[in-house]
């Protein structure tokens, strides 16, 4: 079973060597996404809520490139960077997650460079 990476023009390039996303037979990981335009390589949004939803756009290219959507997602690990982001945070995920059955989620707190104030990695299993 080969490993494939997937990449996409509509989600940023990731500074370093790794992909966007790697599949393996079924399963799909999503790198860690932030909250990056991938046009114009700046942040989006001063606040998580705005962060979030760029993070989110970020996310459902790399899945829709994977041939993908949140739809197969199984995990979610997100990382904030205060603990006062978290009920705003999840009034946006509530909102751009979708229909039940969820992933699993795990939410815990970092130090993420700049201005950066969340960043979620996705692992999907893709019928």
């Amino acid at each position: 079973m080969s490993k494939t990476a997937v990449s996409t023009e509509n989600a940023p390039k990731p500074p370093a060597k790794f992909s966007q996303a790697v599949r393996k037979g079924n399963l799909l990981q999503v790198a860690g996404q932030v909250a990056f335009d991938p046009a114009t390589n700046e942040i989006v949004g001063d606040d998580v809520v705005g962060q979030t939803r760029q993070t989110f756009k970020n996310i459902e290219a790399v899945l829709a490139e994977a041939g993908s959507s949140l739809a197969d997602a199984i995990m979610v690990r997100v990382y904030l960077t205060d603990t006062a982001h978290f009920a705003p945070f999840n009034e946006v995920y509530n909102e751009l997650i979708g229909d039940a059955p969820h992933a699993a989620r795990t939410t815990v707190y970092v130090g993420l460079p700049g201005e950066l104030l969340v960043e979620i990695d996705v692992l999907c299993v893709v019928d």
